[in-house]
């Protein structure tokens, strides 16, 4: 689209117009950017709800030589006001520690600023200098007198600097030994610095629940510290108490898990609690009983119930004297059996009752035994 009449800032805000969805969208000129190469950027206001703070842009590119503007683009920018969501991060660098796996590998990046190559001992590969230094040795000791003193006086010094460096070799190897340099790579001091700081702020660092509870027992002080080499060893060691929840992990000195060597042990205890038993049958315990209401319906009936046990019915006890004179001997004649045997065949009267005034007269009632006599 090209116009080489109208003003540019009239065809940048007719272009915003015609793209935005309601002319009402596309608010007041904001400003006008030189990009370069006669390319202008036109900025103007928007009012589309939902992009507060963003702007309608519109480019045009000026032909000078033909004196007209040519429209390049349009589109909405955000400005520092714009409500917009975070920066892209890429997946790599969006991964915690926690997120993976034990079957999870991510590698490790050849530029990682925590590595640096290890070590490696290099052997020199030319000879031909040890042959100019024997060379130049033996002019030196052809020399006269006059020289001797300092050829001697160079020698001492060589020699001095052949030990040094022997030792410095010495010191070097051992180093490497002690630390495992001569490996790939190593950590940088960066890599170190980033561990030491993990770990020191970490749950096994001073200010961990277990180090609060520990009674001022630091791990510098236990004897299942175990301390690190290197710089690390300023700060950290490792547990090797079995009964600590840090067992086999990096701890800092002044951590403290609760479980320090010079604790004592609790006493023992018994193996139960004897309780205190729930009957006591050593003691009586004496009960006050109140007084109940007297009743004399329930007076009489306990009165009755205590005679009838006090006079028992006499027909049912018998002394001596009637067993001997109701009873015959073994010897006695069929006569005396007969006379203490009472007939069985005659009624028994029981009682009397009499009936009244009414009918003047007495009825008997008699109760017969009908049981006959075998």
């Amino acid at each position: 689209m090209s116009d080489a009449t109208m003003d540019p800032r009239a065809i940048a805000q007719a272009v915003a117009i015609e793209v935005a969805d309601e002319d009402s969208q596309v608010g007041d000129f904001v400003e006008a950017i030189d990009l370069g190469d006669n390319v202008t950027d036109f900025r103007f206001e928007t009012r589309v709800r939902g992009y507060e703070g963003w702007q309608w842009s519109v480019t045009l590119y000026h032909d000078v030589e033909l004196d007209h503007w040519t429209v390049n683009e349009s589109s909405l920018v955000p400005t520092d006001k714009a409500l917009r969501p975070p920066e892209w991060i890429p997946w790599k660098d969006r991964l915690e520690p926690t997120d993976l796996a034990v079957t999870d590998s991510i590698g490790t990046d050849p530029d990682d600023p925590r590595m640096e190559k290890g070590f490696r001992k290099v052997e020199p590969a030319e000879q031909g200098e040890n042959v100019s230094s024997d060379a130049e040795s033996a002019e030196t000791t052809d020399a006269g007198d006059n020289t001797e003193t300092d050829a001697g006086g160079v020698d001492g010094s060589q020699d001095e600097s052949a030990a040094a460096s022997v030792t410095s070799e010495e010191d070097i190897d051992e180093a490497v030994e002690e630390f495992d340099l001569s490996r790939r790579h190593v950590l940088t001091p960066l890599g170190r610095s980033q561990i030491a700081k993990r770990w020191y702020e970490g749950p096994r660092g001073p200010k961990s629940l277990s180090t609060k509870t520990s009674d001022g027992n630091p791990c510098s002080t236990c004897g299942f510290f175990i301390p690190l080499k290197g710089e690390l060893n300023l700060l950290f060691g490792v547990c090797a108490n079995k009964w600590s929840p840090d067992d086999g992990r990096v701890v800092s000195i002044d951590h403290g898990c609760g479980e320090h060597s010079e604790i004592e042990p609790p006493e023992p205890s018994h193996l139960w609690v004897q309780s205190k038993p729930a009957f006591d049958d050593l003691h009586i315990d004496i009960i006050a009983q109140t007084p109940r209401d007297e009743r004399s319906s329930v007076e009489l009936i306990e009165q009755l119930s205590a005679d009838e046990d006090d006079n028992p019915n006499d027909e049912e006890e018998a002394s001596e004297a009637d067993i001997e004179a109701n009873t015959v001997d073994d010897g006695a004649n069929q006569e005396e059996v007969l006379e203490h045997t009472a007939p069985q065949n005659e009624p028994e009267v029981e009682a009397t009752v009499e009936l009244g005034d009414d009918e003047d007269s007495e009825v008997e009632e008699v109760s017969e035994n009908n049981a006959e006599a075998e």
